[in-house]
């Protein structure tokens, strides 16, 4: 790997890092089992990266001033406040629910909001969304990397270079959830505490960076 691409990946390691990034990945890979924790988290890395390759194109060729770019920050930010009222509300209404039952001899938990059971996708669609927008925020920061490399041009391997270390950093995360999902979500109990622990730092982060 060449010294400029190294530096990307580098940046794409520390940017996966942000607070913002960490909570949007625990709030959606608390109570998943193992191949959704895995995609989530991939598809949050990747839309992530989606992102930053398409705005940063657009901000090599049309100049926009600081204070519009500002609102990337915004966006993040309410997002990561939305997510944690959402969980508030889940847990004061009690819509989190639990059930375990045996399948081929091995006990599986499934947890889920609202009344009703269904298998869908939507957890994987939200995340590559949520990906998506909260990839504006990184912009600034990826063009002033870019900048120190290959003339700040844009290309197909930076960004697949940046999704690399951000994929590292989210899927390893999604682990250390997955790790908690398995040994500390046994009851309904601890599934309501941890949803508001993370509904609550979801409000302080997005807080954070709204008004920080």
């Amino acid at each position: 790997m060449e010294l400029s691409l190294f530096v990307v990946f580098w940046y794409g390691l520390l940017h996966a890092f942000g607070p913002d990034h960490l909570t949007a990945i625990a709030d959606f890979s608390i109570g998943k089992s193992k191949r959704k924790t895995l995609r989530i988290t991939l598809l949050f890395a990747i839309g992530h990266g989606l992102s930053l390759f398409i705005f940063a194109k657009v901000l090599q060729s049309v100049a926009i001033s600081e204070e519009i770019l500002a609102y990337g920050d915004i966006i993040s930010a309410t997002v990561i406040i939305t997510m944690g009222l959402y969980l508030l509300f889940m847990v004061a209404t009690n819509r989190i629910q639990l059930r375990k039952h045996m399948h081929e001899g091995q006990e599986h938990t499934h947890i889920w909001f609202g009344k009703s059971h269904q298998h869908t996708n939507t957890d994987s669609t939200s995340s590559f969304t949520l990906g998506l927008l909260m990839g504006i925020g990184g912009v600034r920061g990826m063009l002033v990397t870019l900048g120190a490399v290959k003339g700040g041009v844009v290309d197909f391997s930076m960004v697949g270079a940046f999704t690399l270390g951000v994929i590292l950093v989210f899927v390893s995360f999604g682990m250390l959830i997955l790790y908690f999902n398995q040994n500390f979500l046994g009851s309904l109990q601890n599934i309501r505490r941890t949803f508001t622990i993370a509904g609550v730092v979801s409000l302080v982060v997005g807080t954070n960076i709204l008004f920080g």
